[in-house]
């Protein structure tokens, strides 16, 4: 006689918002940098999460609203970041950050209403900044742009999913020499209920040291060609890395070469024959 073959073992459950809120949260560890390669779509977000080593994903804005074929900078409505946003977390079991600008509303009660749509959309953690039009902008007031965080985390609280909220300071990137503000805006977000800070501007080994020493949370920064290097950034404690619209550049690079390449009735390039599958 032989033995009957044993069951297949049946599936794991997908993890629930609030344990993918939570994973994502504990991934932003100082000196263990969480790097998210960015994303934009269904197809970015599967290929990304596939890959070896990659942890949690994360959009980012200007790609989506290229995507879109409008500006960055809230040039998408709402609905539309809502719709991307469902798109890229319903193609992955992964935790997904989003990128959520400026909340897409003009006070922080729709920050909160649209914060709430957002974690209904599948958002583990979200990326929410304090600059009224743009980087280089002016920011919003110190305790306006703190209570829009505190807005997020409240809409968290009420969905029971413990939100990794990435409060976005762009204080660096319009005045340069204003640390000291830089640092007291990050700490005010983190008292707000932000899990970490991704402070814009960084642009010294010494500033960042400064910046993971001074801020009450874990940092997060983004990383570009030329700057810090990855290993440095992670031995300085920093925490999460991201690398924003360089993705997309990366990859719309590769194709105009390609483009280029086969309407000159060139070689084949050999990723032509790869073919990825949903």
């Amino acid at each position: 006689m032989t033995d009957a073959a044993a069951p297949a073992a049946a599936p794991s459950p997908a993890p629930t918002a609030a344990e993918k809120a939570a994973l994502l949260s504990s991934l932003h560890v100082p000196g263990d940098p969480l790097v998210v390669v960015n994303v934009w779509d269904a197809i970015t977000a599967r290929i990304v999460a596939r890959t070896p080593g990659v942890r949690a994903l994360a959009s980012a804005s200007h790609a989506v609203a290229f995507a879109y074929g409008v500006p960055d900078g809230e040039g998408m409505t709402v609905e539309m970041a809502l719709d991307a946003a469902r798109r890229i977390t319903a193609s992955t079991d992964l935790p997904v950050s989003i990128d959520f600008e400026r909340g897409y509303a003009p006070d922080a009660a729709g920050v909160q209403a649209n914060v709430a749509r957002l974690i209904e959309a599948g958002a583990a953690g979200l990326n929410i900044e304090d600059s009224l039009a743009g980087a280089t902008s002016d920011r919003r007031p110190i305790a306006e742009a703190a209570a829009r965080v505190a807005a997020a985390r409240a809409a968290a609280d009420a969905a029971g999913v413990p939100l990794a909220i990435n409060a976005r300071t762009d204080t660096l990137a319009g005045s340069p020499d204003a640390f000291d503000e830089a640092i007291d805006r990050a700490n005010a977000y983190v008292d707000a209920g932000a899990t970490s800070v991704f402070v814009l501007g960084l642009r010294t080994e010494q500033m960042v040291a400064d910046a993971v020493a001074a801020v009450r949370a874990p940092v997060a920064l983004f990383a570009h060609p030329g700057y810090i290097p990855l290993a440095r950034l992670a031995e300085l404690g920093v925490a999460r890395i991201s690398f924003g619209p360089q993705i997309l550049g990366l990859t719309l690079a590769h194709l105009a070469s390609a483009a280029e390449q086969l309407t000159a009735r060139g070689e084949y390039p050999a990723e032509l024959a790869t073919r990825y599958e949903l």
